[in-house]
């Protein structure tokens, strides 16, 4: 069953939306919103599937919602609105769908069945998207039972990358390579770094906080807008130059020696500094194989994740970077990594590119 929050300023049309949705049977309507700011904390605290979002709305139009969703909360939404109020392309502004209200002399019936049908062809990503999501079981497998040790009295603990990933770092310099840990407001800041990176760089890796069934889309939207050629990592590959690779939504990316090669390795664990894909495990695991050999990026993002691990990468003495305040969403993982000192330099977004250049090229250290 996939939960909708159904978003309209028309308290019928909000009513009308919902029953249709609720009468399909993997659908349900757990509550409505009228406008963005009122969406915005009902998503926050139902956490739904999916949304489905009017353009004509006050305080905040549907456009700069969809927009700042996707920012700060990327997750499936649908447009339902009246095709006379598109201006410009919703699929790029991160929408997975759009239903045209019904116009005069439209019936109900077939507004239901532009429903049913946009819905239905929506359940292979609403999936994937839901496949990681915590949901109650009668019989708890033996993965739930290492996650819910984790937990006291309902509430989950930070738990340390130890527990996960031994920190043995490398005392020879590797290869060459350039780590980039973001979070809130990182989708829109990494496009931006893309965009001006040149190709036949040293390769990237990069933990993105973001919802499973995202990151695959996203690696696209990456690769479009890139001379780097993106994937999404998957277990084997072998880091290359000119190339990047976008940790999946569900899984923390690692890297292993093989021979002379750096393989990925993705890890289905539990989380850590309350996030999978965690930065601190990707850091830790570039400081054992790589060592002094890597660039290390904090961007972007709400929390701390990170900071230890790219501590340890500034000790062993390998070139850490912090974007700067003013150019942050929300500056909170780079402040906590600049507070501990773990952070060698400090650049604005518009300038992160470059320094990956430099560093790829031998030009800054």
């Amino acid at each position: 069953m996939y939960t909708v929050l159904v978003v309209d300023d028309s308290l019928s049309m909000r009513r009308i939306i919902s029953d249709f949705i609720d009468k399909l049977e993997d659908f349900e309507v757990v509550d409505t919103a009228r406008d963005a700011y009122e969406a915005r904390d009902k998503i926050k605290d139902l956490e739904p599937d999916l949304v489905t979002i009017d353009l004509n709305m006050p305080k905040m139009d549907g456009y700069v919602f969809l927009r700042n969703l996707m920012k700060l909360h990327p997750m499936p939404a649908v447009i339902i609105s009246n095709e006379s109020s598109l201006k410009n392309d919703i699929f790029d502004d991160g929408a997975v769908g759009f239903i045209a209200k019904p116009v005069t002399g439209e019936s109900m019936s077939d507004f239901a069945k532009k429903i049913e049908d946009s819905l239905m062809k929506l359940t292979f990503l609403l999936k994937r998207y839901t496949l990681k999501k915590p949901k109650a079981k009668k019989a708890l497998s033996e993965q739930h039972h290492k996650e819910t040790s984790l937990m006291h009295n309902g509430v989950e603990r930070k738990v340390h990358p130890d527990e996960v990933l031994k920190s043995e770092p490398s005392l020879l310099p590797g290869m060459k390579l350039v780590a980039i840990g973001s979070s809130t407001g990182g989708v829109d800041s990494l496009i931006k770094v893309f965009s001006k990176l040149e190709d036949n760089l040293c390769p990237i890796i990069i933990s993105q906080h973001i919802p499973y069934g995202f990151s695959a889309s996203f690696a696209q939207r990456l690769n479009d807008n890139s001379k780097v050629e993106v994937f999404e990592a998957q277990n084997g590959m072998i880091l290359k130059n000119g190339c990047a690779y976008l940790s999946p939504g569900n899984m923390h990316l690692t890297l292993e020696k093989s021979g002379k090669n750096i393989v990925i390795k993705l890890l289905d664990t539990i989380k850590v500094s309350r996030h999978k894909p965690s930065i601190n495990i990707m850091f830790r695991s570039v400081n054992n194989t790589v060592g002094s050999s890597a660039m290390a990026i904090m961007m972007t993002g709400m929390g701390d994740d990170g900071s230890i691990c790219m501590k340890e990468l500034y000790d062993n003495g390998a070139y850490t970077v912090a974007q700067d305040e003013a150019s942050c969403v929300v500056f909170g993982m780079p402040k906590v990594a600049i507070e501990i000192g773990a952070v060698r330099d400090i650049c604005p977004l518009d300038k992160i590119a470059q320094y990956i250049i430099e560093f790829s090229k031998n030009r800054r250290r």
